[in-house]
């Protein structure tokens, strides 16, 4: 049986996390938060950075670790 006959009438399943290096700015790691929640990948990387501002750099070790684990 097909996906699309298993998911008619619903929306499609989820793709997983992938980072999204072809609109990514350094690894697509705000690009591919973007795409997974379906927001702005701007808004994600103004976070990121708000976040680094406020937490005295921790977002950069959370931004790197999702950089090497994702993909």
């Amino acid at each position: 049986m097909n996906d699309v006959a298993r998911h008619s009438g619903s929306k499609p399943p989820k793709a997983g996390f992938r980072l999204d290096k072809t609109n990514g700015k350094v690894f697509g790691v705000c690009a591919g938060i973007g795409n997974y929640f379906g927001i702005d990948p701007l808004l994600v990387r103004i976070g990121f950075v708000a976040g680094t501002l406020i937490g005295f750099g921790s977002f950069i070790l959370i931004y790197l670790a999702i950089a090497l684990i994702a993909d």
